[in-house]
């Protein structure tokens, strides 16, 4: 337990730098973000003497669901000092927080288009770290320690492949080299393309990270610039893809995987249809309507919640498609949220394996994957997800609409937390709105949502059992 209280000081302490920076570089509000480092650094500065020295021999699997858990939790609560210290409520802090450190893009502040800049980074900021921040930074730690990282990497993102380097410490260092080189190569065309350097940086991080936090009311739809939707299309398309594929393309010069060749099939599929639907009913050019339809099928595809219309207004076709996508998410150990691709995969592949029992008992079918037989209890994770994931969007709903909220928001507004995407369906929480209207309560009960979404489920649930605590 002095590991995981020492690990969380650390973070409260990573912070505070990043405060501190922050301050450094706007003057406008370097009196926020000095009082905020202040505070935070001393927090987490507290911690970390009080803890130091824990015996590390018994750090155990619990501690790794312990550790994930709570460095979410402590990141949040300290990011959300400058905010709470600008002008937002507690409350509204918290969410804006947690909705950046899960990389959601919910969203309750308005005005952005004014907001100062100071306050602009941090929101950006917090959505890059939350993209693999955490896990690459624990599984780089915990070796140090002499605690096995691996199995960190496992509680934040189910993937089960092989490790693309020897050790946890190479492999992380991998993953995070893959991203800071994406979400340079992404400033730059942004740079390219006519962004300000500085809303060309803000707007890498919240691509790569899938995260959707933009610096203005109309989201990426500022940009009137073909150029710059494409490119972002493609770039959220990348963030969606996992890190150990691009390592694979590196170390050994591969692109098979399947879930990305099924999540690209799906897409392109996906795409067509809308965009021949959007062009036959509507009175845009088929350029226009494929540009349109790709970047906000992609954006919510992989979670990343920017916008570049209200695709909404576009028919209850329209709405049923894009509130059916919120679910699916990107690939398994990338940035994007929602169920991921492997598991729709193996999923699907265990329902016609069921189906087919059906017709032949006597028969025998294996489940695949890349190749290779499923393992049960893989299987059994699978489906203890999407368990957990239905009864946890159909909960939220239904404490949201005891709060008063409509049928379309309630559910909307659940899905899209626990996915991670950001934008729901509705005049409120739309494409085109935020979530400031909203309630104490209901943004508190979907702040969760995007917690235990981001951690996927059984992360944070299994805190819940009595029985973890024993065997810490």
């Amino acid at each position: 337990m002095r590991l995981v209280i020492f690990a969380n000081g650390l973070i409260v302490l990573g912070v505070a730098a990043l405060m501190a920076l922050d301050a450094f570089i706007f003057r406008a509000t370097a009196g926020v973000f000095t009082e905020a480092a202040f505070i935070a650094g001393l927090v987490g500065g507290l911690i970390t003497l009080a803890v130091r020295g824990g015996e590390l021999a018994r750090f155990r699997r619990p501690h790794t669901f312990l550790l994930t858990s709570s460095v979410w939790l402590s990141a949040a609560l300290a990011g959300a000092l400058p905010l709470f210290l600008w002008k937002l409520t507690a409350v509204d802090a918290l969410f804006e927080t947690i909705s950046a450190v899960t990389t959601t893009g919910s969203t309750v502040m308005s005005g952005l288009d004014e907001t100062p800049r100071g306050i602009l980074l941090w929101r950006a900021i917090l959505q890059g770290i939350g993209g693999v921040g955490f896990v690459v930074a624990g599984m780089a730690l915990l070796p140090v320690l002499r605690v096995g990282g691996m199995q960190l990497f496992r509680t934040e993102s189910s993937d089960r492949n092989e490790k693309e380097f020897r050790t946890a410490t190479r492999f992380a260092m991998g993953t995070l080299g893959t991203y800071l080189a994406l979400i340079l190569a992404c400033a730059a065309v942004y740079l390219a393309g006519g962004m300000s350097s500085f809303d060309a940086i803000t707007h890498a991080l919240t691509t790569l990270s899938t995260g959707g936090f933009s610096n203005y009311d109309s989201s990426f739809g500022h940009f009137d610039s073909a150029f710059l939707q494409w490119s972002a299309t493609a770039f959220m398309l990348m963030g969606g893809l996992p890190f150990v594929w691009y390592l694979r393309l590196v170390t050994r010069g591969t692109v098979a995987s399947e879930q990305v060749r099924a999540m690209l099939l799906a897409l392109c599929a996906v795409i067509a249809v809308m965009t021949f639907w959007l062009w036959f009913n509507s009175g845009f050019l088929l350029a226009d309507a494929l540009r349109l339809v790709a970047f906000n099928v992609v954006s919510v595809v992989t979670t990343t919640g920017y916008a570049t219309t209200d695709y909404t207004a576009w028919g209850p076709f329209a709405a049923v498609v894009f509130f059916g996508l919120t679910a699916v998410g990107g690939c398994t150990g990338s940035t994007a949220g929602g169920a991921k691709a492997m598991r729709w995969i193996i999923l699907w592949r265990a329902l016609k394996a069921s189906m087919r029992r059906v017709v032949s008992p006597n028969g025998v079918f294996a489940i695949r994957y890349e190749g290779r037989p499923v393992a049960p209890d893989v299987l059994q994770g699978v489906v203890a997800f999407f368990t957990f994931y239905l009864v946890t969007v159909a909960v939220l709903a239904g404490a949201l609409a005891l709060m008063g909220l409509d049928f379309a928001t309630s559910l909307s507004g659940a899905l899209t937390a626990t996915a991670n995407v950001g934008p729901g369906i509705g005049d409120s929480i739309g494409p085109a709105g935020n979530f400031a209207d909203l309630g104490s309560g209901p943004k508190l009960l979907l702040a969760f949502g995007m917690y235990v979404g981001r951690l996927e489920m059984m992360t944070v649930y299994t805190l819940f059992l009595p029985g973890f605590w024993r065997e810490l």
